[in-house]
């Protein structure tokens, strides 16, 4: 259907295109804007992020219109993205906050509208993968400097960010924000996970490329991004830091262990003992760890149970289309579940959320996709000789695993910050496992 309406489209317009200059150079104003949304994140609030979104979406639409033979294809997992997207259309129509859901429905319609730009700009462009991974690199390198200044300013808490109940003064955390719209070192730590494998990948590229000053100063920047992930106290963060140390270990093994072998050991050991070092004689950053694992004795988990336990029965109550999807609707309906004195923005669990906004089959759907996808990636970094596009599947594969790892406690997911991110890695994906 898409399809068929692009095609007729740039039948009636091929003259226009043809005589058109700004039209046959329109991939240079869709890839600008799809640079600056991932820029901009950094430091502007969410409706101006999506300003430039829509930017990139609104030239792409044009180009599709206009450019002969230009078509959506769809891969897979991307069919069990589409039901995904059916399935949140129709709980849109079945909310009973129809205006608090469209709200959130745009949202999501801009999210995959940019995923479907990155698409099809990466399609005639598939040399500036690099670019894309490379501009979220520099945007994390720069976060993990601002945060690492923080941290040694002894920022005074702007929130009741973690319990400080039963620690003595000086095991305190610092929390570091860095400079993302809302400030929260959550959305901080969520957002330098996220990015993080896109810096540990510019590593191997520089290596392969034999640029190897590069490298160093590569390796550097991501030393100084661990160290500002501690720094935000996030403990979801911390969680989704040693999955991607465990998914860097498994993946670059491929090639460094049989000639690296010895090498490849001493490091990866160095690695781990630098990282439960950290956590064991730094008394701030092992209590905060260490209350990832005291249930309910800690204030911020026992909140987190409370909400889980309230957003459980909303979705037993509307299992099958769900409430609507946006945070919005979520805090109104959530007021007739919760707890007294136990609030919540959403249900800090991405799959959750999804099942309580839309219900259980736009979460089968959702998980179909993930699972598919990751399927895509390992075959295609198992089997592929590419040494440049199995670095690039790797960091988009490690990066979307871990906010969906990070997930599981969290809910920063749906911040655009992440999303925009999250789309383009897994447009990176689609462009080279896809790839015939």
């Amino acid at each position: 259907m898409f399809n068929k309406f692009f095609k007729f489209s740039q039948e009636k317009l091929n003259y226009l295109y043809e005589n058109s200059l700004f039209l046959q150079n329109i991939d240079k104003f869709i890839f600008v804007f799809i640079l600056l949304t991932l820029s901009v994140s950094t430091f502007m609030n969410s409706d101006s992020i999506g300003v430039f979104a829509l930017g990139a979406m609104f030239f792409t639409f044009v180009k599709m219109s206009t450019k002969p033979d230009e078509k959506i294809d769809f891969k897979q997992f991307e069919i069990w993205l589409l039901a995904y997207f059916m399935i949140i259309i129709i709980s849109l129509f079945g909310s009973t906050l129809f205006a608090l859901s469209l709200k959130g429905f745009f949202k999501t319609v801009v999210y995959l509208g940019f995923y479907l730009s990155v698409i099809q700009y990466l399609k005639a462009h598939k040399s500036h993968i690099i670019w894309l991974l490379g501009t979220i690199a520099v945007c994390i390198a720069g976060e993990s400097v601002i945060g690492f200044l923080q941290s040694f300013l002894h920022l005074d808490a702007i929130s009741t960010w973690q319990d400080t109940s039963r620690l003595n003064p000086e095991d305190v955390l610092s929390r570091v924000y860095g400079t993302l719209k809302p400030l929260n070192p959550n959305l901080f730590g969520g957002y330098l996970v996220c990015g993080f494998p896109a810096v540990i990948g510019s590593v191997f590229y520089f290596i392969n490329k034999k640029h190897f000053k590069a490298a160093v100063g590569a390796l550097a920047f991501t030393l100084l991004g661990v160290f500002t992930i501690f720094q935000t106290g996030c403990r979801g963060a911390y969680l989704a830091l040693m999955l991607i140390l465990g998914c860097v270990f498994l993946l670059s093994a491929k090639f460094l262990w049989k000639t690296y072998k010895k090498l490849y050991v001493s490091f990866i050991t160095g690695a781990m003992v630098l990282f439960f070092g950290a956590i064991t004689f730094v008394g701030a950053l092992r209590h905060r760890f260490m209350s990832i694992f005291a249930m309910r004795n800690d204030s911020s988990n026992s909140f987190r149970f409370n909400v889980y336990n309230s957003s459980f029965e909303m979705f037993k109550d509307n299992w099958l289309l769900g409430i609507g999807v946006g945070n919005k609707n979520f805090r109104e309906i959530y007021g007739l579940y919760m707890k007294t004195g136990f609030d919540a923005l959403s249900a800090y669990n991405i799959y959750l959320e999804t099942a309580v906004e839309s219900g259980i089959f736009a979460l089968i759907a959702f998980l179909g996709f993930l699972v598919t996808l990751s399927k895509d990636a390992v075959q295609y970094v198992l089997k592929s000789c590419d040494i440049e596009k199995v670095i690039f599947v790797s960091t988009a594969i490690t990066a979307i695993w871990a906010v969906m790892f990070h997930g599981l406690v969290d809910t920063i997911y749906f911040r655009p910050q992440l999303q925009f991110m999250f789309w383009t890695y897994v447009a990176v994906i689609s462009i080279i496992a896809g790839e015939k």
